[in-house]
């Protein structure tokens, strides 16, 4: 059914995978639009998000949507929520991240948008966007800072600096952190315990957390999709995806 992505049911709870491992499972536009698709169309009462080994998920193909000549059209036609966070964050639906290995970028950002994060002691996290001249998305500023905090969030966004999953664990960002062998155990033993329980109770639960701790995710996305309309055009982010590209340290003007 898709071509990014896997999507299988266990006993009520759906499994997405990305599956682009040659690729460090990178999201491309088409990852994007399945992504989205899975988690619209779902019917399980519980999803399990993770990747195919050795990363849960690189971010961004730079090569494919970061190497265009100014920012991408559909950020200047319609500023809005990325539509496949929007699906994440704004459904009724529980999902936990699997992390089994680098969530970098909109990676990061992806298991911020997950309700709970089991990880693999192989897992790393990083807010890449700074080094590419770019603002993150809605999860890192919304999500973020209630996971760790704000002086913490900000260190983390400011300098895109790596976190392992020792360190991951200590500041709140993840539940636990589980033998890389006994991941994907442990994340369905989670899903099923909540799969479990009365589907309607648990969806007004989420919901009632969304209404008391969310911002606004769609106006926060048409902001963060402005600034990066803005951010794409600086000679400050072309040198980052250069830098990246060329695996050469940057060189930031402020331009």
């Amino acid at each position: 059914m898709y071509e990014d992505l896997t999507y299988e049911v266990r006993d009520h709870v759906g499994v997405i995978t990305l599956s682009r491992p040659e690729r460090h499972n990178a999201l491309r536009r088409q990852t994007y639009v399945e992504l989205e698709d899975a988690v619209r169309t779902t019917e399980a009462r519980v999803l399990v998000i993770t990747g195919a080994d050795p990363s849960f998920c690189s971010g961004d193909d730079v090569r494919e949507i970061m190497t265009g000549d100014g920012p991408p059209a559909d950020l200047v036609a319609s500023p809005q929520i990325t539509p496949a966070a929007e699906a994440l964050l704004t459904t009724d639906v529980p999902v936990v991240a699997a992390v089994n290995g680098a969530a970098m970028g909109w990676g990061m950002e992806l298991a911020l948008m997950a309700d709970l994060r089991v990880a693999s002691e192989r897992a790393r996290f990083a807010e890449l966007f700074v080094e590419r001249g770019l603002c993150c998305d809605v999860a890192g500023l919304g999500r973020l800072v209630q996971l760790v905090g704000r002086e913490r969030a900000s260190e983390l966004l400011f300098t895109g600096r790596r976190v392992d999953a020792g360190e991951a664990l200590r500041i709140g960002l993840v539940a636990r952190v589980v033998e890389h062998e006994r991941l994907m155990e442990a994340a369905l033993e989670l899903a099923g315990t909540i799969a479990a329980r009365p589907p309607l109770a648990v969806a007004k639960l989420k919901a009632g957390l969304r209404e008391a701790l969310d911002p606004d995710w769609r106006e926060l996305g048409s902001w963060v999709s402005a600034s990066l309309a803005e951010l794409f055009t600086t000679e400050d982010h072309r040198e980052g995806v250069q830098a990246f590209l060329e695996k050469r340290a940057p060189v930031y003007r402020g331009r």
